[in-house]
């Protein structure tokens, strides 16, 4: 990863007037990391692909930061870690997609943030030169899957029993597609 993306700074504006900082996590963000991911309720933590209660999850989230693998974009407002977002790149014959994930403390969904964050990782995907993001929701999450498409994800399919919770039911997974390459016309 060229260092300039590892000094990306952004300082966003919620609708709410609140300032928040964008910029890549770092290994002293081990605490605050936790500091947003210990306390996620089981609730939430249900649909989620890693047990984020578990220090050791993120401790290796920290340990074994490759930027070339996934660019981890965290939010904060003084020194408080509200958010986090994350864009996983491929190998191969997928290294033209991306994967984006993210998550927001409760007291900042439904403010704006996540939509920056989103923003921010599709700018960055764009400098990659990926020709496409997706990004997987479970189908009960209906509000997420409409924040993904008011910036630009589109349901690709959905595929049933994809996502199995911790208690062992299975989940239908929205797939969702948004496109960074218009290859139209192109032959």
């Amino acid at each position: 990863m060229i260092s300039q993306d590892l000094l990306y700074r952004q300082v966003v504006t919620l609708r709410d007037g609140a300032r928040v900082l964008l910029r890549p996590l770092t290994v002293e963000d081990r605490q605050g990391l936790m500091d947003l991911f210990l306390p996620v309720p089981m609730e939430e933590r249900r649909f989620m692909r890693h047990n984020v209660n578990d220090a050791d999850v993120i401790n290796s989230w920290v340990d074994d930061l490759d930027y070339e693998r996934v660019y981890p974009l965290v939010s904060l407002v003084g020194d408080r870690i509200v958010g986090e977002a994350t864009l996983h790149f491929f190998e191969g014959s997928a290294r033209h997609r991306g994967e984006v994930r993210c998550f927001l403390s409760k007291d900042f969904r439904r403010r704006g943030l996540g939509t920056k964050m989103m923003q921010a990782l599709i700018d960055m995907a764009k400098k990659k030169s990926l020709y496409l993001l997706e990004v997987q929701v479970v189908r009960d999450l209906a509000n997420d899957i409409k924040a993904m498409q008011k910036v630009g994800f589109e349901p690709c399919c959905t595929l049933e029993d994809y996502f199995m919770l911790p208690d062992g039911e299975l989940r239908d997974t929205v797939v969702m597609i948004l496109r960074l390459r218009n290859l139209e016309g192109e032959f």
